[in-house]
């Protein structure tokens, strides 16, 4: 196995237990935090507000560096670019989030505790990602 996938491996197993350690990962948690108008739990500002530090840190650093440790370069979108397909797929993306109360990442991570929702969630992501690839290839280039 190579190191870099050794290191991706790592790097994912922390980030999976800590959004377990944050509730990130339990969709009652999430939706709470979304009920701005109702029973509001502001316990993930906390979270959301340390993350937004380190990984301000962390894109300081790569500006420094020519590469990554284990890569021969970094792969940084380039396109700065708001336009419709970036709003169109936000929004279903925050959709998506305060309906199911899960986003990729923690659903995820919720798979692999066997919650039947996170089951659920996981499988429309895959056929929402499946139907999007099949609409691209039939795009004229």
């Amino acid at each position: 196995m190579q190191r870099s996938h050794i290191t991706a491996f790592v790097a994912g197993l922390i980030f999976g237990i800590g959004l377990l350690l944050a509730g990130m990962a339990n969709p009652a948690k999430v939706l709470a935090f979304l009920d701005i108008a109702g029973h509001w739990d502001p316990s993930l500002a906390l979270v959301m507000g340390g993350a937004i530090p380190v990984s301000a840190i962390g894109f300081y650093l790569t500006r420094h560096r020519k590469a990554p440790l284990f890569s021969a370069s970094f792969q940084v979108p380039t396109n700065r670019k708001l336009d419709k397909r970036l709003v169109l797929g936000a929004l279903g993306f925050g959709v998506g989030w305060g309906l199911a109360g899960f986003c990729p990442g923690p659903a995820l991570v919720a798979l692999g505790t066997g919650s039947l929702k996170a089951v659920v969630f996981v499988a429309a992501m895959l056929s929402g990602m499946v139907i999007f690839e099949m609409l691209e290839r039939q795009k004229p280039d």
